[in-house]
């Protein structure tokens, strides 16, 4: 590995005595012990946190992400030595590292206060839950004064899934704003996915190693007037964990609606099984044959034994490319130049699964109306703490805020820091406190 890659941007690190660890141990260690990973118990993942002791929330189904982007690796390394041995670290630390931390940046109310902290920042750059990550990794968590985890600089290109600014990406007309907040069509405003302008210095640091063309092209964008323009490239180390994340998300989180009874046997074999058979792949044919049975069986183990088959299938179809000849592209960058991807049949498989999840469950009227709870409650409590936050915010986020304001900085981005660091609970009791007349009070207290 080269060496730029490894650096760290606050390059003076305390050496902990006859400490032995990779680069990449230490970024884990850095995220497994930070507030933001530990927030995720509390993070809505599909069904509501708190709703049940059984279905996954941000933080098991992180977990789980992990584990599967260990196993992904594995096969690459056992598929393609030669280039794993120049392209890949000699343990599994950077994948965990990157699944670990896929989604710290994500609001409370899942995509309900994504949209939500999105319109509220539309004049102040947007808000977007990939861009949070980033600048919590790189910024605001205090394992370091100005610079975050300090993570290395391969662990921070491997978690910018989309490495352009929102500004470049969003699309050119805003959608009209509604009366209130209570009007506010969802659809409309899901942002752009990239990274925050007030971060632009961290990326610039991030891809600075590249070549001027090979940064060019990185950062290229499909433009669309109509809608917002969406990246193209990612890295490998950020493709291996986007698989790992759509598998966990496709099949994982299915078990959740099955058990829990928010899917019917029926419409699984319509819309999954009935399109998996229209695959040529005889494996796939006979797993369909049983599995809708298996899945909805009383017996549990017939359930696991069906999810484990599904993830092993996904997890060993993943192959090495070089998009420089798949894409006819020109990297010079190896970091750059290979992705692991699906070959067209698992990739339509794990989209069947990724569907009937989105259709079935998360467009489920009942969990829409939590997520449209959630929505409202994030935007009333951003636009109550806008309003007087050196009054209503901690001590420590109203010294950033005053900070970023002397500064001439967006010191809204310090409120919407603030908000989507919350976990589903305490913006709930928050809102209670404030807006309820028989609201909690001093139920204790959250540092951004």
């Amino acid at each position: 590995m080269d060496s730029p890659w490894l650096t760290r941007r606050l390059t003076n690190v305390a050496t902990r005595h006859q400490d032995h660890r990779s680069p990449f141990q230490r970024d884990r260690a850095r995220i497994l012990h930070s507030a933001a990973f530990r927030r995720l118990q509390s993070k809505t993942q599909v069904m509501g946190s708190g709703e049940s002791d059984f279905h996954r929330t941000r933080l098991t189904h992180s977990l789980e992400a992990a584990q599967i982007g260990s196993g992904i690796i594995a096969q690459i390394r056992h598929k393609y030595p030669e280039q794993s041995q120049q392209l890949l670290p000699s343990d599994d630390s950077l994948i965990e590292s990157l699944c670990l931390a896929h989604d710290i940046g994500h609001p409370p109310f899942g995509h309900g206060g994504e949209v939500a902290l999105n319109f509220m920042m539309r004049e102040h750059g947007g808000f977007e839950g990939n861009g949070q990550t980033f600048r919590i990794v790189s910024h605001l968590e205090p394992f370091s004064e100005h610079y975050g985890m300090n993570l290395t600089r391969r662990t921070l290109l491997g978690l910018i899934k989309y490495p352009q600014t929102l500004d470049c990406l969003q699309q050119a007309t805003l959608p009209e704003l509604p009366a209130s907040f209570r009007q506010l069509p969802a659809a409309q405003w899901h942002p752009p996915k990239g990274l925050y302008h007030d971060d632009i210095g961290m990326l610039d640091w991030v891809l600075a190693p590249l070549s001027a063309d090979d940064k060019a092209l990185f950062q290229q964008f499909s433009s669309n007037h109509n809608a917002h323009s969406k990246t193209r490239y990612k890295s490998l180390d950020c493709s291996m964990m986007e698989l790992a994340d759509d598998i966990a998300y496709g099949i994982h989180d299915l078990e959740d609606a099955i058990v829990t009874g928010v899917v019917n046997q029926q419409d699984f074999t319509e819309q999954v099984v009935n399109r998996l058979l229209t695959i040529d792949d005889q494996w796939l044919h006979e797993y369909s044959q049983t599995l809708a049975k298996k899945l909805f069986s009383a017996k549990r183990y017939q359930q696991k034994e069906a999810i484990g088959g599904l993830v092993n299938y996904l997890i060993t179809a993943v192959t090495l490319v070089d998009i420089n000849q798949s894409n006819h592209t020109h990297f010079q960058e190896p970091l750059l130049r290979f992705n692991a991807v699906h070959p067209p049949k698992a990739a339509k498989t794990l989209q069947i699964f990724k569907d009937f999840v989105f259709h079935y469950v998360i467009k489920q009227t009942s969990i829409q109306q939590v997520e449209y709870r959630g929505q409202q409650i994030v935007m009333e409590l951003f636009q109550a703490l806008c309003s007087d936050p050196e009054r209503l915010l901690p001590k420590n986020t109203v010294a950033r805020w005053q900070h970023a304001k002397a500064h001439k900085l967006n010191h809204h981005r310090i409120i919407a820091d603030y908000v989507a660091g919350m976990t589903d609970e305490y913006a709930t009791k928050l809102y209670q406190t404030l807006f309820l007349p028989l609201g909690q009070s001093g139920f204790g207290k959250y540092e951004q």
